[in-house]
Protein backbone atom coordinates (compact mmCIF):
# COMPACT_ATOMS: atom_id res chain seq x y z
CA UNK A 1 0.00 0.00 0.00
CA UNK A 2 1.30 3.49 -0.90
CA UNK A 3 2.21 6.35 1.56
CA UNK A 4 0.37 9.40 2.24
CA UNK A 5 2.46 12.22 0.08
CA UNK A 6 2.51 15.91 1.26
CA UNK A 7 3.79 18.61 -0.37
CA UNK A 8 6.99 20.02 1.29
CA UNK A 9 5.91 23.30 2.06
CA UNK A 10 2.63 22.53 3.51
CA UNK A 11 4.63 19.89 5.98
CA UNK A 12 6.58 22.44 7.19
CA UNK A 13 3.72 25.25 7.49
CA UNK A 14 2.19 22.32 9.90
CA UNK A 15 4.78 21.45 11.76
CA UNK A 16 4.50 25.18 12.77
CA UNK A 17 8.08 26.20 10.90
CA UNK A 18 6.86 28.61 8.96
CA UNK A 19 4.47 29.52 6.43
CA UNK A 20 4.08 28.23 3.30
CA UNK A 21 5.15 31.02 1.01
CA UNK A 22 8.52 31.24 3.91
CA UNK A 23 8.40 27.68 3.47
CA UNK A 24 9.09 28.06 -0.73
CA UNK A 25 11.64 30.92 0.00
CA UNK A 26 13.44 28.74 2.72
CA UNK A 27 13.54 25.38 0.26
CA UNK A 28 14.97 27.75 -2.91
CA UNK A 29 17.82 29.02 -0.57
CA UNK A 30 18.46 25.68 -0.21
CA UNK A 31 17.17 25.89 3.74
CA UNK A 32 15.91 22.51 3.35
CA UNK A 33 16.93 18.78 3.76
CA UNK A 34 15.17 15.28 2.65
CA UNK A 35 17.00 12.28 3.44
CA UNK A 36 20.15 14.13 3.21
CA UNK A 37 19.86 15.83 0.30
CA UNK A 38 18.64 19.44 -0.86
CA UNK A 39 14.80 19.99 -1.26
CA UNK A 40 13.68 21.15 -4.03
CA UNK A 41 10.61 23.34 -4.54
CA UNK A 42 7.12 21.88 -4.96
CA UNK A 43 8.56 17.69 -3.98
CA UNK A 44 6.53 15.91 -2.18
CA UNK A 45 7.23 13.53 0.95
CA UNK A 46 6.07 10.89 2.93
CA UNK A 47 5.96 10.77 7.17
CA UNK A 48 8.98 8.32 7.27
CA UNK A 49 11.26 11.07 4.84
CA UNK A 50 13.96 12.58 7.18
CA UNK A 51 13.50 16.48 6.86
CA UNK A 52 15.97 19.33 8.42
CA UNK A 53 14.93 22.83 8.36
CA UNK A 54 18.56 25.04 9.04
CA UNK A 55 19.94 21.76 10.32
CA UNK A 56 17.07 20.94 13.12
CA UNK A 57 14.76 18.17 12.00
CA UNK A 58 11.42 18.38 11.83
CA UNK A 59 7.94 17.01 12.42
CA UNK A 60 4.94 17.70 12.46
CA UNK A 61 3.34 14.11 13.95
CA UNK A 62 1.04 14.67 16.81
CA UNK A 63 1.28 18.48 16.39
CA UNK A 64 -0.29 20.30 19.07
CA UNK A 65 -2.42 23.46 17.22
CA UNK A 66 -1.53 26.59 19.24
CA UNK A 67 -3.14 29.97 19.00
CA UNK A 68 -2.56 32.36 21.71
CA UNK A 69 -3.66 36.30 21.87
CA UNK A 70 -0.92 38.98 22.98
CA UNK A 71 -1.35 42.28 24.00
CA UNK A 72 1.55 43.91 22.94
CA UNK A 73 3.22 46.34 24.70
CA UNK A 74 5.17 49.24 22.57
CA UNK A 75 9.07 48.80 22.07
CA UNK A 76 8.44 45.02 21.23
CA UNK A 77 9.11 43.79 17.52
CA UNK A 78 6.87 42.00 15.70
CA UNK A 79 9.16 39.37 14.09
CA UNK A 80 10.21 35.55 15.04
CA UNK A 81 13.58 36.73 13.82
CA UNK A 82 16.15 36.09 17.08
CA UNK A 83 18.90 38.10 15.87
CA UNK A 84 15.89 41.54 16.10
CA UNK A 85 16.53 43.07 19.57
CA UNK A 86 13.10 43.01 21.81
CA UNK A 87 11.66 40.29 19.08
CA UNK A 88 7.87 39.03 20.16
CA UNK A 89 9.40 35.10 20.03
CA UNK A 90 12.38 35.59 22.69
CA UNK A 91 10.29 38.50 25.05
CA UNK A 92 7.06 36.16 24.97
CA UNK A 93 9.67 32.86 25.59
CA UNK A 94 6.52 30.19 25.24
CA UNK A 95 7.86 26.72 25.83
CA UNK A 96 6.61 25.73 21.91
CA UNK A 97 7.89 26.89 18.41
CA UNK A 98 5.35 29.73 17.56
CA UNK A 99 5.50 32.88 14.99
CA UNK A 100 3.45 35.88 14.96
CA UNK A 101 0.25 36.08 12.32
CA UNK A 102 1.70 39.48 10.67
CA UNK A 103 2.63 42.51 12.21
CA UNK A 104 2.08 45.18 14.70
CA UNK A 105 4.50 48.07 14.37
CA UNK A 106 7.24 48.36 17.40
CA UNK A 107 5.54 51.77 18.61
CA UNK A 108 1.96 50.39 18.41
CA UNK A 109 0.06 48.27 21.18
CA UNK A 110 -2.44 46.12 21.53
CA UNK A 111 -3.80 42.36 19.89
CA UNK A 112 -1.76 40.42 17.86
CA UNK A 113 -1.88 36.65 17.68
CA UNK A 114 0.57 34.14 17.48
CA UNK A 115 0.98 30.22 16.01
CA UNK A 116 2.45 27.33 15.04
CA UNK A 117 -0.21 27.09 11.88
CA UNK A 118 0.95 28.26 8.65
CA UNK A 119 -2.13 27.90 6.99
CA UNK A 120 -3.98 30.57 9.71
CA UNK A 121 -1.49 33.00 8.94
CA UNK A 122 -1.74 33.35 5.11
CA UNK A 123 -5.65 32.98 5.44
CA UNK A 124 -6.08 35.87 8.09
CA UNK A 125 -2.99 37.41 6.34
CA UNK A 126 -3.57 38.23 2.87
CA UNK A 127 -5.17 40.76 2.04
CA UNK A 128 -7.69 39.45 -0.76
CA UNK A 129 -9.37 37.58 2.35
CA UNK A 130 -10.12 41.10 3.70
CA UNK A 131 -10.81 40.09 6.91
CA UNK A 132 -11.34 43.12 9.72
CA UNK A 133 -9.21 44.38 11.73
CA UNK A 134 -9.91 47.29 14.51
CA UNK A 135 -7.70 49.74 16.18
CA UNK A 136 -7.89 52.96 18.54
CA UNK A 137 -6.01 56.09 17.66
CA UNK A 138 -5.39 59.15 19.42
CA UNK A 139 -3.98 62.25 16.87
CA UNK A 140 -2.00 65.20 17.83
CA UNK A 141 -4.98 67.79 16.97
CA UNK A 142 -8.80 68.00 16.86
CA UNK A 143 -10.08 65.50 14.44
CA UNK A 144 -12.50 67.31 12.21
CA UNK A 145 -15.85 65.55 9.85
CA UNK A 146 -13.42 66.25 6.67
CA UNK A 147 -10.75 64.18 8.42
CA UNK A 148 -13.08 61.45 8.91
CA UNK A 149 -14.93 61.59 5.52
CA UNK A 150 -11.29 61.38 3.67
CA UNK A 151 -10.09 58.49 6.18
CA UNK A 152 -13.53 56.62 5.05
CA UNK A 153 -13.35 57.01 1.60
CA UNK A 154 -9.84 55.97 1.18
CA UNK A 155 -6.69 57.82 1.06
CA UNK A 156 -3.81 57.76 -1.66
CA UNK A 157 -0.48 57.52 -0.12
CA UNK A 158 2.42 58.38 -1.86
CA UNK A 159 5.22 56.60 -0.59
CA UNK A 160 3.35 53.12 -1.45
CA UNK A 161 1.77 54.70 -4.62
CA UNK A 162 -1.52 53.64 -3.43
CA UNK A 163 -5.28 54.27 -2.54
CA UNK A 164 -6.35 52.81 0.50
CA UNK A 165 -9.81 50.49 0.79
CA UNK A 166 -12.60 52.41 2.02
CA UNK A 167 -12.99 51.48 5.59
CA UNK A 168 -15.13 51.97 8.62
CA UNK A 169 -14.43 55.22 10.91
CA UNK A 170 -16.06 56.72 14.08
CA UNK A 171 -14.80 59.52 16.11
CA UNK A 172 -14.39 58.37 19.91
CA UNK A 173 -13.78 61.96 20.97
CA UNK A 174 -11.59 65.28 20.21
CA UNK A 175 -8.81 63.79 18.96
CA UNK A 176 -9.58 59.97 19.52
CA UNK A 177 -10.72 57.38 16.89
CA UNK A 178 -11.58 53.53 16.22
CA UNK A 179 -11.28 52.73 12.37
CA UNK A 180 -11.60 49.08 11.04
CA UNK A 181 -9.40 48.24 8.48
CA UNK A 182 -9.95 45.25 5.97
CA UNK A 183 -6.17 45.63 4.25
CA UNK A 184 -2.44 45.67 6.41
CA UNK A 185 -0.09 47.85 4.22
CA UNK A 186 3.00 49.02 6.01
CA UNK A 187 2.22 51.41 8.86
CA UNK A 188 -1.27 52.00 7.03
CA UNK A 189 -2.98 54.23 9.49
CA UNK A 190 -0.10 56.47 10.44
CA UNK A 191 0.39 57.29 6.76
CA UNK A 192 -2.96 57.93 6.21
CA UNK A 193 -2.86 60.26 8.98
CA UNK A 194 0.12 62.01 7.82
CA UNK A 195 -1.37 62.63 4.56
CA UNK A 196 -4.02 64.10 6.14
CA UNK A 197 -1.87 66.35 8.21
CA UNK A 198 -2.36 64.61 11.12
CA UNK A 199 0.09 62.64 13.37
CA UNK A 200 -0.24 59.37 15.73
CA UNK A 201 0.19 59.58 19.19
CA UNK A 202 -1.07 56.32 20.54
CA UNK A 203 -2.10 53.31 18.10
CA UNK A 204 -4.04 50.26 19.81
CA UNK A 205 -5.63 47.22 18.21
CA UNK A 206 -8.32 46.28 19.72
CA UNK A 207 -9.31 43.28 17.30
CA UNK A 208 -8.98 40.97 14.75
CA UNK A 209 -11.72 39.61 13.21
CA UNK A 210 -13.93 37.81 15.86
CA UNK A 211 -10.88 37.72 18.36
CA UNK A 212 -11.37 41.03 20.77
CA UNK A 213 -8.26 41.77 22.97
CA UNK A 214 -10.70 42.73 26.02
CA UNK A 215 -9.27 42.90 28.89
CA UNK A 216 -6.41 41.22 28.59
CA UNK A 217 -3.43 42.68 30.64
CA UNK A 218 -0.64 44.40 28.74
CA UNK A 219 2.42 41.99 27.73
CA UNK A 220 -0.16 39.03 28.97
CA UNK A 221 -0.98 36.44 27.08
CA UNK A 222 -4.35 33.96 26.33
CA UNK A 223 -5.03 31.11 24.35
CA UNK A 224 -7.91 31.83 22.15
CA UNK A 225 -11.06 29.73 23.42
CA UNK A 226 -12.25 26.71 21.24
CA UNK A 227 -15.56 28.90 21.17
CA UNK A 228 -13.37 31.45 19.01
CA UNK A 229 -11.92 29.18 17.43
CA UNK A 230 -14.49 27.30 16.16
CA UNK A 231 -16.09 30.76 14.86
CA UNK A 232 -12.59 32.08 13.19
CA UNK A 233 -12.50 28.46 11.31
CA UNK A 234 -15.64 29.23 10.09
CA UNK A 235 -15.26 32.83 8.95
CA UNK A 236 -11.88 31.46 7.27
CA UNK A 237 -13.85 28.49 5.18
CA UNK A 238 -12.96 28.97 1.17
CA UNK A 239 -10.15 31.95 2.31
CA UNK A 240 -7.05 31.89 -0.19
CA UNK A 241 -3.69 30.40 1.71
Amino acid sequence: MSQELFRLNKYLSDAGVCSRRAADAAIEAGKVMVNGEVAQVGMKITSDDVVLFEGRPVSNVGKKQILIAYNKPAGIVCTAEKREKNNIIEHINYPERIYPVGRLDKDSTGLILLTNQGDLVNKIMRAVNAHEKEYVVTVDKEITADFIKKMAAGVYLDELEVTTRKCQIKKLGPNKFDIILTQGLNRQIRRMCQALGYRVRTLKRVRIMNINLGDLKEDTYRDVSLKELKELNKMLEGSKN
